[in-house]
């Protein structure tokens, strides 16, 4: 940034109008796959863990680990077997979401009172039909939680990816660093904060649609 230039520089913002647009479409698709196939693995794991209790320790301890590691480490350990590449950017993103799903759908199921679990097994259900028509449902305020904090967790390390040639708002993160152009960097940053929020807000909508039982009107 030169001295006198402006903070943000409207023309050009509008003649990158088209890019930015792009740039939050790869944003948001980095994210939705990253959460959708982490939500499916910590789903089959949590389902391990509940059905057999002393596999909850290694699966979190292994997920842990993973979700400690920073992330252009763990990049940079991928990068030599699946290179430069849209793999790469989903083996890490997936990583930091298992840990939160993990422990939020875990901690959901246990929450249901035993109580409620017997009254269903005396109506006749099974072990099968508990979970899903009782179990689930109930944790779903709790297994939401767990989707938000991962959505929000996620569209963050999702401008690091820019760094691997993924794209996504960090792009402009990056630009603006070696341009030392502000209006890329504030357009980087502000616009992945902004997309955290909406997808916040959308999450908490969809699970008060879900669990009606969970406000009052």
């Amino acid at each position: 940034m030169t001295p006198g230039e402006p903070l943000i520089r409207w023309d050009w913002l509008l003649s990158h109008a088209g890019e930015i647009g792009q740039r939050v479409g790869e944003h948001l698709e980095l994210t939705l796959i990253a959460v959708a196939v982490g939500f499916l693995i910590a789903f089959l794991l949590s389902l391990a863990a509940l059905r057999v209790p002393r596999l909850y320790g290694p699966i979190s301890w292994t997920t842990g680990i993973l979700y400690t590691i920073p992330s252009l480490a763990l990049f940079a350990l991928l990068i030599p077997y699946t290179g430069l590449s849209l793999l790469t950017a989903e083996i890490g993103l997936v990583s930091y979401t298992l840990l939160i799903l993990i422990r939020n759908i875990v901690a959901g199921v246990r929450g249901v009172p035993a109580e409620v679990r017997e009254a269903a097994r005396g109506m006749g259900y099974t072990d099968r039909q508990i979970l899903w028509r009782v179990e689930l449902p109930l944790a779903l305020a709790v297994i939401f939680a767990g989707i938000r904090i991962a959505t929000i967790t996620t569209i963050g390390l999702v401008t690091v990816t820019a760094l691997i040639g993924q794209g996504g708002m960090g792009y402009f993160i990056l630009l603006g660093i070696q341009l030392f152009f502000s209006t890329a960097l504030i357009v980087g940053a502000l616009g992945s904060v902004i997309l955290a929020v909406l997808a916040d807000g959308s999450l908490v909508l969809v699970q008060r649609a879900l669990t009606p039982w969970t406000h009052t009107p």
